[in-house]
């Protein structure tokens, strides 16, 4: 396999998403006790899916549109923290009322957002490091 890969990156982002949404799955009856358990697999689904989604976007080093350059924090800053403001969007409802449950209560649910943040930096990070971005991944399809 070429060190420079889309595919990779996808690997990559798919196996981190994995591990944090495996992390999720078996913390939150902890942290959250009543949570059902089509909310725990959402949530490694999700971020399966969110990794997968950082590592295609490694292909764009300049945006398509405003022809700006996106380094891989910036892009994958941004990403993380979309995806889970969308995902706040869908299950803003179920995690209020975790979180009214727990050790968390009083607190804003959209914390959520800043965590997609936090892990699209590091699925970014990995995956632009062994992995590459750019015009290398494109010549190599």
């Amino acid at each position: 396999m070429s060190t420079s890969s889309l595919t990779n990156r996808i690997i990559i982002g798919k196996a981190i998403g994995f591990i944090l949404g495996a992390i999720g799955f078996f913390l939150i009856p902890v942290i959250f006790p009543d949570t059902p358990p089509m909310f725990r697999w959402a949530v490694w689904a999700w971020y399966i899916t969110f990794g997968a989604f950082i590592g295609v976007m490694g292909i764009y080093t300049r945006h398509p549109v405003l022809n700006i350059p996106m380094p891989w924090w910036f892009r994958s800053g941004i990403l993380g923290t979309w995806l889970n403001f969308v995902l706040y969007l869908f299950i803003s409802e179920p995690l209020t009322l975790a979180m009214e449950t727990s050790f968390m209560a009083g607190w804003s649910p959209l914390w959520i957002v800043a965590e997609g943040a936090v892990i699209g930096l590091l699925i970014g990070y990995v995956a632009t490091k062994f992995a590459g971005e750019g015009k290398a991944l494109a010549d190599n399809l």
